[in-house]
């Protein structure tokens, strides 16, 4: 089973990622968490990055996908994986889609975790550590995130691999909304 989250910063995806990668028994791959740790061990791509998320902007595609490239194609072959935070942008959708497509690694549905916007504020402003989340970088990630990954849902929808949840329920209840409507995409078991 092959699952990307999409979702604003603050919709959750980090924790449904975790529980369905739990649930399914696949890889949970987040590209902000592989981020934030080439910026803490300060490989020279975490001080390329770490210039990117100062400001608040997304990294360059080139960047996030050079280092996704293993960690996707070793989970695919140990059974499936759930990509958080990537892609953001449709020409990253299309690009990876190319890479993944070839590789047999493409995604099979894409879960679209809808929130409010005055809810993602509250939420990210409640987790804020700190002067990185001051209200103002807050707003900045919003506005990328509707500018460059709203687009994607479409793009996503025209694929028919587009699945909207209500992200402002309970953790509990998008889990359970959103495993009722990916097991419908496991393949049936072999009658051969």
């Amino acid at each position: 089973m092959r699952l990307l989250l999409i979702g604003a910063p603050g919709s959750g995806k980090g924790t449904q990622a975790v529980r369905l990668a739990e649930r399914f028994g696949i890889a949970h791959i987040s590209s902000g968490d592989l981020l934030r740790q080439h910026v803490r061990d300060n490989t020279s791509l975490g001080q390329t990055v770490k210039q990117y998320v100062d400001k608040g902007d997304l990294v360059p595609d080139s960047v996030v996908m050079d280092m996704l490239y293993k960690p996707v194609i070793g989970a695919t072959e140990q059974g499936g994986y759930v990509l958080d935070g990537f892609p953001r942008t449709v020409e990253q959708a299309e690009a990876a889609y190319d890479v993944a497509h070839r590789l047999g690694a493409s995604v099979q549905a894409s879960i679209h975790l809808d929130v409010p916007k005055d809810e993602l504020i509250r939420r990210l402003l409640a987790r804020s550590r700190g002067s990185e989340d001051t209200t103002d970088v807050i707003e900045h990630r919003l506005e990328v995130y509707l500018e460059k990954t709203v687009p994607l849902l479409e793009y996503y929808s025209r694929r028919e691999w587009l699945v909207t949840v209500d992200g402002a329920q309970s953790e509990d209840e998008v889990h359970e909304a959103i495993a009722q409507r990916v097991s419908t995409l496991a393949p049936p078991a072999s009658t051969a």
